[in-house]
């Protein structure tokens, strides 16, 4: 069954899915959004977590004054966060929640396929239905994209994860199911770092293995406004203080015309793994911290969970946990969004895994768009960032008026 023929569709309920879908409308494309709204947020992270970003640069972009996060408390009967007040889930996924309903419809309609079509593109839906489009937006988040240790992994065998001994942090939004488990938590970023805070608040014996030789902090460990001088040596972005920091959020229009290899690489390094200052006096003195250690293979014994580490300087040992969870992150692979027809798949471009992009968001499948974590390998860690949606939706917006 054939239907609607839509300027563009929008593949993704998430921040950037719905800051895309409202500057299109805003242009007066007619457009359909799919998606379960913030649903990576509600399903996959853990009851209890804050925001790595501080409240100023948590908004979600519009195309019109009037739906920052502030507005939303204000709406919601509230006094708008400071920005040394950390923004817990629960009120920024209302407030995601909030935008969409004064903004952007949203169909929860599964989409099973994009291939190519007469159009640009025919998108099926799970009921049949088939939507031709001369655009489609992926926005589809980053839970396609989590990455886990092939050592760990390896745990779960045939399973598909998460399973009785292995996970990522991605699979929980309730920590307190491993009260009264010991659990090794791997990794130095904020999703690890909050989990093992959560894990010990819950009542679990938790530690901590960290590849690196110490854990890197954003910020003082206690919050104070910087003076002036600071202000001018490490000048505040919506990501952070810091030249660097300060030059992704304001440089990210040229970040696309650097060496590929060069963007990848800063893409790695700046904004690493780093814990957000408020987590600090939840972690250090709380947990046991293993940096400088790695976890090379690990195997089930009986019931437990046996891992084999290896020590920076030498050494080996064994840490013998219940479960292993895996804050490690996520890695890019267009391959990893199966709804895309493997023909659409081989046209895009990639660069390591990420597809590459024009100035408007566009892959080298004419009508094909890309944008959150997806389009952090053309235009920079920013992407990864709620506060990225400023830059990305209006330009996508834009250049999806122009080729519909």
């Amino acid at each position: 069954m054939t239907s609607s023929t839509p300027h563009a569709v929008v593949i993704g309920a998430g921040p950037y899915g719905l800051a895309v879908s409202a500057h299109l409308r805003g242009r007066g494309l007619t457009i359909r959004t799919f998606g379960d709204p913030l649903a990576s947020w509600r399903r996959h992270m853990p009851v209890g977590m804050y925001l790595k970003s501080e409240p100023s640069a948590s908004s979600i972009s519009a195309p019109a004054l009037g739906y920052s996060l502030a507005d939303f408390y204000v709406a919601d009967g509230r006094r708008p966060l400071d920005d040394w007040e950390p923004l817990p889930i629960e009120m920024f996924i209302r407030y995601g929640q909030w935008f969409q309903e004064q903004l952007v419809p949203v169909e929860q309609e599964q989409i099973v396929r994009v291939a190519r079509g007469e159009r640009g593109f025919d998108v099926e839906l799970a009921t049949g239905e088939v939507i031709r489009t001369r655009a489609v937006v992926v926005a589809a988040g980053h839970l396609r994209f989590a990455h886990t240790p092939a050592a760990v992994a390896a745990l779960a065998g045939d399973q598909p994860m998460p399973t009785k001994y292995v996970s990522h942090t991605n699979h929980h939004a309730d920590l307190s199911v491993f009260a009264g488990s010991e659990v090794a938590v791997i990794g130095g970023g904020q999703s690890a770092l909050e989990s093992a805070a959560l894990l010990h608040e819950a009542g679990a014996g938790v530690h901590l293995v960290v590849r690196s030789p110490r854990l890197v902090w954003s910020g003082e460990t206690e919050h104070r406004v910087p003076t002036f001088k600071e202000k001018i040596f490490k000048p505040p972005s919506c990501v952070g203080p810091g030249w660097s920091l300060a030059t992704i959020e304001r440089g990210a229009g040229f970040f696309p015309k650097l060496p590929v290899q060069t963007r990848l690489w800063l893409v790695k390094k700046i904004l690493g793994p780093f814990g957000s200052w408020w987590l600090h006096d939840r972690v250090i003195g709380v947990v046991d911290v293993r940096t400088g250690q790695e976890i090379r293979a690990a195997e089930i014994q009986g019931d437990k969970v046996v891992c084999h580490i290896e020590h920076e300087h030498g050494g080996r040992e064994q840490l013998v946990v219940d479960h292993v969870l895996a804050g490690t992150g996520y890695r890019v692979d267009v391959d990893a969004l199966e709804f895309l027809d493997p023909n659409v798949r081989a046209g895009v471009e990639r660069e390591s895994g990420y597809p590459a992009l024009g100035a408007g968001f566009d892959s080298t499948v004419p009508g094909l768009y890309f944008v959150g974590l997806a389009s952090a390998g053309t235009f920079g860690p920013l992407m990864r960032f709620v506060c990225g949606t400023d830059f990305a939706a209006p330009r996508v917006a834009r250049a999806v008026a122009s080729f519909v």
